[in-house]
């Protein structure tokens, strides 16, 4: 009779373990957004439990300790200020496995530490005097932007085609090391909207859509931010 027991027990373990929701600590801060929809597109995916940070908080408790609590971090912000103490932190985040989910204008962030478009996988380069202006990126409102899938993964796993009416960014650099996820025929956008990379120990997603509320409310962005944040709690090293 003990077998039977020990295995409805462990059974029931596994249960709980597997239904606790993902924890994700969510990071704003330095652009404006639709922030009730925004929010809301949170609440509905019942999976998650999230606690939210607006910058500069955000980068003074990731350099607390406090990610650590989290399974995966979401950044929909677009800031610069950075210290050397914060920037240990999110190197020492990585080297652990934790994994990182950037969205939209996150690859705006950073401008003067190298590393962070290392992580990242891309950068959107800002007008600067100090920076040719061929290099400047450049991006366009209000456009429907047609996605194909470039690689099935968790991912964009039941996708075919994605359809958003929101922003492109153009003349942006993309590591030759991501691996493309979403690709776009727009004339002026990037070839790739979505990409996986590796940083150290971690699993990094961008993903380029989410301008507004007007892509905050489709099930379609839902359905691709919450695989991509399930994705990324599987592959956390840290928890290992």
């Amino acid at each position: 009779m003990k077998k039977p027991l020990l295995l409805v027990v462990f059974s029931l373990l596994a249960y709980v373990v597997l239904a606790q929701p993902t924890k994700v600590m969510l990071v704003t801060g330095g652009h404006s957004f639709d922030s009730l929809q925004f929010f809301q597109l949170f609440d509905r995916m019942t999976e998650l439990e999230y606690e939210h940070f607006a910058q500069p908080e955000a980068n003074n408790k990731i350099a607390n300790g406090i990610a650590d609590d989290f399974d995966v971090l979401v950044f929909y912000d677009m800031w610069n200020n950075i210290s050397a103490e914060q920037k240990a932190a999110y190197i020492r985040l990585t080297k652990q496995g934790k994994p990182f989910l950037f969205l939209h204008h996150s690859l705006v962030s950073y401008q003067n530490w190298p590393a962070f478009e290392e992580i990242i996988g891309g950068r959107y380069i800002e007008q600067n005097k100090n920076i040719p202006d061929d290099e400047w990126s450049e991006y366009e409102h209000d456009v429907w932007v047609y996605c194909t899938v470039e690689n099935y993964t968790p991912v964009t796993a039941g996708f075919r085609e994605l359809r958003f009416f929101d922003e492109v960014y153009d003349n942006i650099r993309i590591s030759d090391n991501v691996k493309p996820l979403l690709r776009t025929r727009h004339p002026k956008s990037a070839d790739f909207v979505a990409w996986e990379n590796r940083f150290n120990a971690s699993t990094i997603i961008y993903i380029q859509a989410g301008h507004d509320k007007r892509t905050y409310e489709t099930e379609e962005y839902q359905r691709l931010l919450l695989q991509a944040i399930q994705y990324l709690k599987n592959s956390d090293k840290s928890k290992l």
